[in-house]
């Protein structure tokens, strides 16, 4: 039996290799000069950098992968805890590390506002309670999936109060420090979205780095793919890279194969689609229906190659704007790069990405993504000038002076190489109950033998929700075919 993977990114290649494990015949396609998809790198001279995600959650997920094809993580990879996961500075130059450990957490908390140790720790019940129900329904498979009736052993998780609401009014209700709401109120961010508008429930993602921590991966995120895509070409997976699908075949609402830009054509019994979910349509002939509101943010990003360390980075700082409402109004409601953004910095101390005393710096601010949106030059320079406007109120001066390489991407960058309407990272956003948990489902239903896997489909965005995207894929593909 014969499948093909449309698209190299992170859930097309572990689609691919558990396929290949079943026993399927399996062939990549990719439009990209090399795998990875958003999960991708760039290097120039004695620099690299990663120019997707720079941090990995749930490393377990990743490590259960490697298990499932009769791999060891350790033998591919190392991967390091950090600690502290992040240091936040403030428009008054007050800046907060969260350390690592949990206890050590609430301590800090105590020692800032005493009277939020409470709600901090109701906040880390409820992400507790959603993350143990999820792990038993959501995590394995579509909400409208057959069968769809969680065990009952699972219900007793259910959060009774505070997860039903807004995040923002849930996170404002039970902290009062300022500065303890703001670094809760990033955490939408990491799908994409805004935490004024999305559901309470995303108050999982930071029970996740508190209970599980934050890792990075030596010599940069990038390694997970070129583990992955290694370890497919020594299977017997065929990537084909520089190849654009530009249909899928099908007859008798069953499908039979991919079309290529070439004009060449790949028979298929399977196709498993990982890209974008408001492109997919096109593939199938249909008229794409894209909703620029629906899509999830897209970024401005600058890489800086720096032959001298910038002081007063930890591995991954945010710089505060100095009105985080008004930035959300302009990303969501007015459609535009904020005024004044919110900047993260991620300065890995890795010998793999710079050279000696250097540093590869991946400096990026959440922008709208917007289809109908063009990207000029000079809007690309007033962005970029915005970013660096923050950082230097917020003491960080010299990267462009001293930088030996730097380099630009933009939402229309993204969406031109990606793929990606908009250049929107997760999709579309996670604004409302039904964009959270609704997400495209991995069986569309038609046409037969098409399948999906990836951020934008269920159960979502991130490194983690991604390699689950393609476990619970491949699972259905089982289901449906069996082993061969």
């Amino acid at each position: 039996m014969k499948a093909v993977v449309v698209g190299a990114g992170l859930a097309g290649l572990a689609v691919a290799l558990r396929l290949q494990r079943q026993g399927w015949k399996v062939t990549v396609c990719d439009n990209g000069p090399a795998p990875g998809g958003k999960m991708n790198s760039w290097r120039v001279g004695p620099y690299r950098f990663d120019t997707g995600p720079t941090l990995l959650a749930l490393p377990q997920i990743l490590r259960r992968l490697f298990a499932d094809l009769g791999e060891r993580l350790e033998d591919h990879l190392a991967v390091e805890a950090l600690d502290p996961h992040a240091e936040y500075v403030f428009p008054d130059g007050y800046r907060l590390a969260v350390p690592a450990a949990w206890e050590r957490w609430v301590e800090v908390v105590r020692a800032l506002e005493p009277a939020d140790v409470e709600g901090l720790q109701r906040l880390h019940a409820v992400g507790a309670r959603i993350f143990r129900l999820s792990e038993r329904t959501f995590f394995l498979g579509h909400p409208l999936a057959p069968p769809r009736l969680p065990p009952l052993f699972a219900l007793r998780h259910l959060p009774l109060r505070h997860a039903w609401g807004n995040y923002a009014c849930t996170v404002e209700r039970l902290l009062r420090n300022d500065r303890l709401r703001r670094i809760y109120l990033r955490y939408p961010t990491y799908v994409g979205s805004s935490p004024y508008l999305c559901p309470a429930t995303l108050l999982v993602i930071p029970y996740l780095e508190h209970a599980w921590g934050v890792w990075k991966v030596r010599g940069g995120m990038y390694r997970i793919v070129e583990a992955l895509a290694g370890l497919a070409r020594r299977r017997g997976v065929e990537l084909l890279l520089n190849t654009e699908v530009t249909g899928v075949e099908q007859r008798d609402n069953r499908v039979e194969g991919v079309r290529l830009a070439s004009g060449s054509r790949l028979p298929a019994d399977v196709v498993v689609y990982n890209g974008d979910a408001a492109a997919l349509a096109a593939l199938l002939g249909e008229t794409p229906r894209v909703q620029p509101a629906a899509r999830s943010l897209s970024g401005v990003v600058v890489l800086a190659g720096l032959p001298r360390k910038i002081h007063g980075l930890a591995h991954h700082t945010i710089f505060f704007s100095s009105d985080y409402f008004a930035e959300f109004d302009e990303l969501f409601r007015l459609r535009r790069f904020p005024t004044d953004p919110t900047v993260y910095v991620n300065a890995p101390d890795d010998a793999a990405l710079a050279p000696p005393d250097g540093q590869a710096l991946f400096i990026m601010a959440n922008a709208p993504a917007d289809p109908n949106t063009s990207w000029t030059p000079e809007q690309v320079q007033q962005a970029t000038e915005r970013i660096f406007a923050r950082l230097e109120r917020s003491g960080i001066r010299g990267i462009r002076e001293q930088a030996e390489v730097f380099d630009v991407w933009h939402p229309g960058r993204m969406a031109a190489r990606y793929l990606a309407p908009g250049g929107a990272i997760y999709g579309d956003h996670s604004h409302g109950w039904r964009k959270a948990f609704l997400r495209p489902p991995n069986r569309p239903g038609r046409p037969r033998g098409l399948y999906c896997a990836g951020g934008s489909f269920h159960p979502g965005g991130g490194v983690p929700m991604v390699l689950l995207s393609a476990e619970i894929t491949a699972r259905l593909i089982q289901r449906d075919w069996g082993t061969w």
